[in-house]
């Protein structure tokens, strides 16, 4: 496999995102369902600014996807790699927490 700087820096800048439990979380989150920045907010039980900045990673790391719907942003996981390499490093880290 060929990979170059580029691939490389995207990718470290990927696993830099979702070394936040916390985005972590966010993105388990949407990959059950696309929801707003309130839902989210609400399903965390944290604050809409909090929840906006946390998204704001994830959407530059190109995890998460945004699109408008009225006034509401409607945010969602990027695509079935991103909800692959989640349940993967959750199962990972399960099997080995045992």
């Amino acid at each position: 496999m060929q990979v170059d700087r580029a691939h490389l820096d995207a990718a470290a800048g990927m696993f830099k995102a979702l070394s936040d439990p916390a985005r972590l979380q966010t993105l388990v989150l949407l990959a059950l369902q696309e929801r707003s920045v309130g839902e989210l907010a609400e399903a965390e039980g944290d604050r809409i600014g909090t929840v906006s900045a946390r998204l704001q990673v994830l959407l530059q790391a190109r995890l998460v996807r945004r699109r408008k719907e009225g006034k509401n942003a409607i945010y969602s996981i990027a695509d079935a790699h991103v909800l692959n390499m989640v349940e993967n490093a959750i199962q990972h880290a399960d099997e080995h927490h045992h």
